[in-house]
């Protein structure tokens, strides 16, 4: 099976080192990451290539949404550390890192009695300052953030009056808002139907071809990863299996090591990227 080797990790300098600095802005070095006492992964290191769109995908429970909330600065490494512009993003002020990185999380809850203009005005907030009041400008971004995800007519209805897959839609915009450089999106087609997952990996794949923003994604559906990623990361039980551009590592052999299921790789025929075709049941419970 052809795969990637991995990259071989530098040894990056602390911050007032100014000789040498991280050949990626966000990077997981030799981390160690969980909850209480369960660890989920341990001394995983992983780099976001600059204006990428990297796509995370693995079977559930592998360590995919761990390794984001650690790449956001939501959760703090037990061991090893997270380099956001060279620096450790814990030692860095919270302002600071919502300027530069954005998150969507798998579970948002919005205030009570918010209304979604409101909650996706909320993104300009890091911007915000004692020299710098809302203005003109952060109008117009909130207005081109809600009509590019398709709730601009939903902005003075209250969010929570809204179906699943539109408050999805809403933080979304939200996230948009906030106009950082580094997107970070935790199964950002959760609740949507297949036209709307449809447009927002549309819409991921515009910011990042004609913005030059960085994405980085959690996502289930393996054909929508393979056909959107620019750079795809493989994990299972907290390790990095295979990296690189899905045409170069989606294969059957990596599909099983990955997930545990009997498959076919083609061609998608709309664009060429890998199509993973599971094997009929039959099959499946025949081997």
């Amino acid at each position: 099976m052809a795969r990637v080797k991995p990259r071989t990790r530098t040894s990056y300098e602390e911050p007032h080192d100014q000789e040498r600095a991280p050949v990626n802005r966000l990077i997981a070095d030799d981390v160690t990451i969980g909850y209480d006492q369960r660890v989920i992964a341990e001394k995983l290191s992983v780099e976001i290539p600059d204006n990428s769109f990297t796509v995370i995908v693995g079977p559930n429970a592998c360590g995919k949404s761990t390794l984001l909330r650690a790449l956001s600065r939501m959760l703090k490494p037990s061991a090893g550390r997270v380099l956001l512009d060279g620096q450790t993003i814990q030692s860095l002020p919270a302002k600071q890192v919502a300027r530069t990185l954005g998150l969507l999380p798998q579970s948002s809850i919005a205030p009570d009695g918010i209304t979604v203009g409101d909650l996706v005005a909320r993104g300009r907030y890091p911007h915000q300052g004692l020299l710098r009041q809302w203005s003109k400008e952060d109008e117009r971004i909130v207005r081109e953030s809600m009509e590019s995800t398709g709730v601009a007519e939903l902005g003075d209805r209250y969010v929570d009056e809204l179906s699943g897959g539109q408050r999805q839609r809403v933080w979304i915009a939200m996230a948009l808002a906030q106009q950082t450089p580094l997107l970070l999106l935790d199964e950002p087609t959760t609740f949507l139907d297949i036209q709307h997952q449809i447009d927002v990996l549309d819409l991921c794949a515009d910011l990042h071809e004609e913005q030059g923003r960085t994405l980085v994604a959690v996502l289930h559906d393996l054909n929508h990863a393979a056909r959107y990623a620019t750079h795809l990361i493989a994990l299972r039980d907290g390790k990095v299996l295979a990296e690189g551009a899905p045409g170069e590592i989606v294969t059957a052999e990596l599909v099983a090591e990955t997930f545990g299921i009997k498959c076919q790789v083609i061609d998608d025929p709309e664009t060429g990227t890998p199509l993973v075709v599971p094997a009929a049941r039959k099959a499946r419970v025949g081997a």
